[in-house]
């Protein structure tokens, strides 16, 4: 039998129950930190999403932390899409759009970085990312205690169609400091 294939789309806030049951599931296996689903519902539009027919199979928040700096936010894939590059695809579409939202780096914490070493991440010191330490890190209970890698990729040296994207200027385009306020 011939699965059907997968999709990318960005995320609605009609997708916002899917994600949260996505999340929590891979959050049970140890992967993610745990997100409300009050606080999906007002992000969801920042989600890129993988459908494999009508399930979501997929998904990751582009997080503004800075004008300068994006992360990719809760990485999800359902296990029966583990191995097809579903994860992959996603982070490379949130390379494109930070890119073309004006953003500089984009960040990754994880438990994983091998997988985003594959993907021109290179690990840094945490206290690197501020933007994401004095926004999230600092509220999070497993603050100082963390066990994950800070991961980083500059997106004017990322992998991938980088003649078809835009370079980044020198200062943030609007959408991405509309984005942070």
């Amino acid at each position: 039998m011939r699965r059907a294939q997968v999709h990318l789309n960005t995320g609605d806030r009609s997708n916002a129950k899917r994600l949260h049951a996505l999340i929590t599931a891979n959050l049970e296996e140890g992967h993610l930190l745990p997100r409300t689903l009050s606080e999906l519902v007002v992000h969801a539009e920042r989600f890129t999403i993988a459908v494999r027919g009508r399930r979501i199979v997929g998904c990751a928040e582009l997080a503004p932390l800075s004008p300068s700096v994006a992360e990719v936010r809760s990485l999800a894939v359902d296990a029966s899409a583990r191995g097809a590059g579903v994860g992959t695809d996603i982070v490379e579409e949130h390379r494109r759009r930070a890119r073309r939202e004006g953003f500089e780096k984009l960040c990754a914490f994880t438990h994983a970085p091998a997988y985003f070493i594959q993907m021109g991440f290179s690990i840094i010191p945490h206290a690197w990312l501020l933007e994401k330490v004095t926004t999230d890190c600092v509220k999070c209970p497993l603050f100082r205690a963390c066990g994950q890698y800070a991961m980083v990729v500059p997106l004017d040296y990322a992998r991938g169609d980088a003649a078809s994207d835009d370079r980044v200027s020198a200062s943030p385009a609007p959408a991405a400091i509309a984005r942070y306020a």
